[in-house]
């Protein structure tokens, strides 16, 4: 007698987290969870995965998702007693998800209605149980739907069908499995769901507390969270060696240092500097040459981040890859790791005289002092790219510019100012002064490198945490509050991320990627 082939009778179900390519399969989950209701944009779902991708998750039975839940990280003590779904999630975008808050907030689970009766919600909660262990979380919160309210809303008011659910006299689909799941109910929220007919617009406001939470020093309410920010208006003058060079960049390393700086942020192609002693007159041909010096310029700067424990934004420098040659922006943590960002929009002008290529990704990074963007002088010219970044949880843009002229200069200035009100994020400018006589279309500069804010009562008068004098060699040091930005996104006179009219307009990236 042969062995039985035990494989053929698998039938695999898996918890996982939600990954780009699930996408399609969610929205047609949640048309058929609920028929009616307002369902989820692509981009909502988009938005959960970049900016919380551990906290989306889903179940997959035989290679078919038939369930999934989402959910974000709140300070639960800052939000309205009686607020409602588009509060808490920003309008399903969770953009308000705060990685040091307390509370894990579940947004919404959906459990196919075929394969219901299989625990694929008690698994979904399992999962969400589970990391808030994993990250410390005092308790998870969730408003929950009481679908066969309406049943009832005759006869008894929204307390007493709740009440009765809790002594099991009726049942209710959702709140006697959430009772069951360890939930307790704190109240009842009025108008959370507009579109929740079933539910009357009522909502259970329920929670489960993580008995393993340990309370550590690091979570306790900041009162501010200062950054401190160099903006290096960058002298370009004709050197003689590579050794020139790192000589006159440690000079404004150590000058950060010294002022105590989580930041020291160059121009953009101030690395054009070598081109001073390259003796290539072809502007084409010598942007290759500098592109030589690549390996010496990241081994420089790593080496000046960690020796002066310094986040150094290293201005912009030519990168040849493949043939084609990038502006490209690097960032050189304290900690010794590296990012970069490509230049996304070349000009005209480097496009001609350079034949500069264009990248295709928008880069947030995380640091020790919060999640930034670099912009490459142009690119902040585009407001897209700023937004996307914001959404994706930038606090600081970062702005290496190098400008020819006043217009030019005036052009990025005055963007910047706007990104920085508009998104309510502090945006920083550095620029190149000086001229280079022998470097062809590099010859003049013109600069006044700024530290902006947001435009609101608690932050600096105009805007503007501080600026140069234009045109000469110096710096600009500002300390920014990442803690008086988050309040401010909270509770503004304006509140420009919250108030965005999603339901008339949004914001597409092409060719999305997961990694």
């Amino acid at each position: 007698m042969s062995e039985t082939d035990m494989s053929k009778y698998e039938k695999k179900i898996i918890v996982r987290n939600i990954h780009f390519e699930d996408i399609d399969e969610i929205m047609q989950l949640w048309s058929r969870c609920f028929p009616g209701m307002e369902p989820w944009g692509r981009d909502q779902l988009e938005s959960h995965i970049r900016i919380f991708p551990e906290g989306q998750f889903c179940v997959e039975y035989e290679d078919k998702i038939v369930g999934s839940c989402s959910s974000l990280i709140v300070n639960f003590d800052e939000y309205d007693d009686q607020h409602t779904w588009d509060t808490i999630t920003d309008n399903g975008y969770i953009t308000n998800h705060d990685p040091n808050g307390f509370n894990l907030y579940g947004i919404e689970v959906m459990v196919d209605p075929e394969y219901r009766r299989m625990k694929i919600g008690h698994r979904l909660y399992e999962a969400r149980k589970e990391l808030a262990h994993q990250l410390n979380l005092q308790s998870i919160i969730i408003g929950g739907r009481i679908p066969n309210y309406h049943k009832y809303k005759a006869d008894m008011t929204p307390r007493e069908y709740v009440t009765a659910v809790e002594k099991h006299s009726i049942y209710d689909p959702v709140l006697s499995f959430q009772l069951l799941e360890g939930f307790t109910i704190k109240r009842i929220n009025t108008r959370y769901l507009p579109d929740d007919a079933a539910s009357d617009s009522f909502a259970t406001l329920m929670e489960w507390n993580n008995i393993d939470y340990l309370a550590k020093s690091k979570r306790v309410y900041r009162a501010s969270f200062p950054v401190r920010i160099c903006a290096i208006q960058y002298m370009m003058k004709k050197i003689d060696s590579f050794e020139d060079f790192a000589r006159q960049v440690e000079y404004y390393v150590d000058v950060a240092a010294d002022f105590g700086s989580d930041f020291a942020v160059f121009p953009e192609l101030f690395t054009t500097q070598l081109m001073s002693f390259l003796e290539e007159k072809r502007p084409d041909r010598a942007v290759r040459r500098l592109a030589t010096y690549t390996d010496q310029y990241i081994e420089l700067f790593t080496e000046l981040a960690v020796r002066y424990n310094v986040n150094i934004i290293g201005g912009s420098h030519f990168v040849e890859n493949d043939g084609n040659i990038f502006n490209v922006a690097y960032l050189f943590r304290r900690d010794g790791t590296i990012e970069k960002q490509e230049k996304i929009h070349a000009t005209p002008n480097e496009q001609k005289w350079w034949g500069i290529a264009e990248g295709d990704k928008i880069e947030v990074f995380d640091t020790d002092c919060g999640k930034i963007a670099i912009q490459i002088c142009y690119d902040i010219e585009f407001p897209e790219l700023a937004r996307i970044a914001v959404d994706q949880g930038a606090n600081i843009i970062f702005v290496p510019f190098c400008t020819d002229d006043r217009q030019g200069y005036l052009r990025v200035r005055y963007c910047a100012q706007a990104r920085a009100v508009e998104n309510q994020a502090y945006i920083c400018i550095a620029g190149t002064v000086g001229n280079l006589t022998h470097v062809e279309n590099m010859d003049i500069q013109y600069a006044q490198s700024a530290i902006f804010s947001p435009s609101d009562f608690g932050f600096a008068r105009d805007g503007i945490v501080g600026e140069c004098d234009a045109n000469v060699d110096t710096i600009v040091v500002g300390d920014v509050d990442l803690e008086k930005l988050r309040r401010s996104r909270n509770e503004g006179s304006v509140r420009q991320l919250r108030d965005r009219r999603r339901d008339l307009y949004r914001i597409e990236l092409n060719n999305l990627k997961s990694e």
